[in-house]
């Protein structure tokens, strides 16, 4: 109370309770709908949501405590248009007024609509849809594993095509739930169990239809990315023909149904079989078509005459073999005849050139003491003794005069 006026002072905090409890007590904005633009958006490590609301006038702070966010399906984002439910009241610290939101959906399309395009962009710009990255079927799956709800239709449609296409494959159900906050992880764990443990050949995932909500499980990131990690190729059936699930476009293959899975998965039996007779069939005719040509063949050569008239065949062989063996008698006799007087021939001319034929002339070889061949009378000097070679034999001589063919050297 103010001594001079007499009236009461108020505190900063009790005037901003008391606007509080005035705005708390007015039941239109107890439960209040927004229509506005998102801006300054910010997510607290605490999971509490803040921005504002907007108009092309004004302005309105707000709040969503992570309470409320974690039923969020989409991601807020800046420049989005919403409608917010919640109430106002003053946070007193401040003195300012907000908005407690405790709802939150896009304007014009749901929130699920918008929280499937905010992943499937998402997921398409880290390359999770990439066609590289699918891989083929199997050809002759030996196991096929199901992940899917053991209580619905789907799943008995699915086994019950299996057997009759293809009743040698073993089928193996892996039951999860498909709908609920809980079903999510579960499908993503059994996927990633199967490949853990190497269970099958080829996965299988899906449910009956239902509404965008019904089949939401199937657009969660979770469920995207355990199927892109499987090293099993897996087989997206979500639903009936015009749905379309995030799971659809990460799985190697699509079905429109989870009946059409089945089909795409395995092999047909009857058509295997046709397949199987046609490819005996054509077996059949090739090992005919061999046999009448081989009959053909042996028929030819039982007409030759070596197989009518084999004795007449063989001695004609012999008098063959007696001719050749003539000539070639013949032609080694005329070839040997050649190298021998070719031969001779050398042989005579080397012995012209023989040292020894010039010898037994009457010509004779003087040799020095060193054995020296003497050429010229200029080599030699009076009273050296020189050794004379001669055809038969030698002798031993001493010069005494030296002649330069007619000029003595006494």
């Amino acid at each position: 109370m103010d001594a001079t006026t007499g009236q009461y002072v108020f505190t900063v905090s009790e005037v901003n309770q008391f606007i509080k409890d005035l705005l708390d007590n007015v039941p239109p904005l107890q439960e209040v709908m927004l229509r506005g633009e998102i801006s300054n958006y910010k997510l607290y490590p605490s999971g509490h949501h803040y921005f504002t609301l907007k108009d092309s006038q004004c302005s309105l702070k707000c709040v969503m405590f992570k309470g409320n966010a974690l039923r969020l399906r989409f991601r807020p984002e800046n420049g989005m248009q919403v409608i917010a439910s919640g109430r106002i009241s003053v946070y007193p610290r401040d003195g300012a007024y907000q908005l407690y939101c405790t709802g939150l959906s896009p304007e014009g399309a749901g929130d699920l609509s918008v929280a499937f395009e905010q992943l499937k962009e998402k997921l398409l710009k880290e390359g999770l849809f990439d066609e590289s990255h699918k891989k083929p079927l199997p050809r002759y799956p030996r196991r096929i594993a199901i992940v899917t709800s053991s209580a619905g239709a789907a799943v008995h449609d699915m086994i019950r095509i299996l057997r009759r296409r293809y009743p040698i494959a073993k089928v193996l159900l892996l039951p999860v739930r498909v709908q609920g906050t809980e079903a999510p992880a579960e499908i993503a764990g059994a996927i990633r169990y199967a490949n853990r443990h190497a269970l099958a050949d080829v996965l299988i995932t899906g449910r009956g239809g239902g509404s965008l909500e019904d089949l939401w499980a199937f657009n969660d990131e979770r469920v995207a990315r355990a199927i892109y990690d499987s090293e099993i190729p897996v087989i997206s059936a979500v639903g009936h023909e015009p749905d379309v699930a995030i799971s659809d476009f990460v799985a190697d293959r699509r079905a429109s149904t989870p009946s059409n899975a089945a089909e795409i998965a395995v092999p047909d039996r009857e058509e295997l079989l046709r397949a199987l007779d046609s490819a005996e069939k054509r077996m059949e005719q090739a090992a005919h078509g061999m046999l009448r040509r081989q009959g053909q063949r042996l028929d030819a050569l039982a007409e030759k005459r070596v197989m009518t008239e084999a004795t007449a065949f063989v001695e004609d062989r012999r008098q063959d073999v007696d001719h050749m063996t003539h000539r070639l008698c013949a032609g080694m006799r005329a070839v040997a005849d050649g190298q021998g007087r070719r031969f001779g021939a050398l042989a005579a001319a080397l012995d012209a050139l023989s040292p020894l034929k010039v010898l037994g002339r009457g010509y004779a070889v003087a040799q020095r003491s060193d054995g020296t061949v003497v050429r010229s009378a200029g080599q030699v000097e009076r009273g050296e003794r020189l050794r004379l070679r001669l055809a038969q034999g030698g002798i031993v001589c001493e010069v005494k005069e030296k002649d330069y063919g007619g000029e003595k050297d006494v």
